[in-house]
């Protein structure tokens, strides 16, 4: 997926769960829309990636593109050292949200994500889309579509 997309995948699955619990809105929206990128961090051509080039880099480099940062560990381990720096609930769930958002869209694609890294097994949907095409549009559409709905009661 585009970066576009997993942005408003981010978003949306934030605005969303903020509709249905007690978390902060501008917190929780905000984090979750900043993890939805973070997994790209291994592919110095993504949003996050032209950010950090040396570290985009040096991840690539020792794990290459949707294996660690792709998987339940990464998400794990973020969600363990977001702890050392905030005790914001908002925070912390808002970022592992949008990071979780970033692997169920990856997981629509053709090449899947190694969601159990370590172990070599790629994870995808019995149907895939290109990353870029049509299909990937309509899904960014839908994901729009969901944002305004849920967010248009959303003051931040």
């Amino acid at each position: 997926m585009t970066g576009k997309t997993h942005l408003m995948g981010g978003i949306a699955a934030s605005v969303v769960t903020v509709q249905f619990t007690g978390y902060d809105p501008g917190f929780f929206i905000a984090a979750g829309t900043i993890g939805s990128l973070i997994p790209d961090i291994c592919h110095s051509g993504s949003k996050i990636g032209r950010k950090l080039p040396m570290i985009s880099k040096m991840v690539n480099k020792l794990f290459g593109h949707r294996t660690f940062t792709h998987s339940l560990l990464f998400l794990v381990l973020i969600g363990y050292v977001l702890t050392f720096f905030t005790n914001n609930q908002s925070i912390i769930t808002g970022f592992l949200l949008g990071m979780a958002s970033h692997l169920l869209l990856d997981a629509m694609t053709k090449n899947g994500i190694k969601l159990l890294y370590p172990a070599d097994l790629t994870f995808r949907f019995p149907v895939t889309m290109k990353t870029g095409g049509s299909m990937e549009k309509v899904i960014l559409l839908l994901l729009t579509v969901v944002t305004i709905y849920y967010g248009k009661d959303l003051i931040l």
